[in-house]
């Protein structure tokens, strides 16, 4: 198991990787933002410690630049930004986790084991999805029916995938927003409307039939006819 470590702390990023390498961690060291991401983008990493606060590229910034090009790996933030708004903008921009400093290794220890896990977990998790000729890939994400390859945007693959894992079940309109924007209220707006046209657009190709279909005051199921 490979884990970066970017801190520009010296202090803090030498007691961090003293403590990973005695759990027996394969660890490499960046001192800022912008050697950061140069090695989380050209090296292959199961885990990242990062530093929210950064010389050059703050840590939030390196963390939109993974995110923008599909780099899944997860992250584990550390900062001494401990409000509930500070923690929650870290989390949605896309960390796994959120770590307060001062912290105890043991707790960082722990939180990393269980990353660890959750990660392994996935990867023995087929990665693909089916349902009659449309196949979901995870790991490329992409998407083909009847063989031919769809192109998605993110949003669509996102309410694909929730389809998927529950076909031919009806799916409200709050789940979706649940799974995909990750709300847990309806914002009485027409988005889910108009990405549901998009991706039926899409996925109804050479006179396919439809696969979603609206259930009127339920919400919509992914189903053969």
């Amino acid at each position: 198991m490979k884990i970066l470590v970017i801190e520009d702390d010296a202090t803090t990023r030498d007691f961090i990787v003293k403590g990973l390498k005695e759990h027996h961690f394969v660890v490499d060291e960046a001192e800022d933002g912008h050697q950061g991401l140069m090695m989380a983008t050209t090296c292959d990493y199961q885990l990242i410690i990062l530093d929210r606060m950064l010389p050059g590229l703050d840590g939030l910034k390196v963390l939109a630049a993974l995110r923008a090009t599909e780099n899944r790996t997860p992250v584990l933030i550390l900062s001494a930004m401990d409000t509930v708004e500070d923690r929650v903008t870290g989390l949605t921009a896309g960390s796994d986790d959120y770590l307060i400093k001062p912290f105890a290794l043991a707790e960082l220890i722990a939180r990393v084991q269980i990353l660890v896990r959750r990660t392994r977990a996935a990867e023995i998790v087929s990665s693909e999805m089916t349902y009659a000729d449309l196949t979901l890939d995870h790991k490329s994400h992409r998407v083909w029916r009847s063989g031919r390859l769809i192109r998605l945007q993110q949003k669509e693959f996102l309410l694909l995938q929730h389809f998927l894992d529950h076909a031919e079940q009806v799916v409200s309109r709050m789940s979706l927003f649940e799974a995909v924007w990750s709300y847990h209220f309806d914002p009485k707006t027409n988005v889910i409307d108009v990405h549901i046209a998009n991706l039926r657009k899409k996925l109804d190709i050479d006179g396919l039939p439809s696969l979603i279909h609206t259930i009127r005051g339920a919400g919509y199921v992914l189903r053969q006819s």
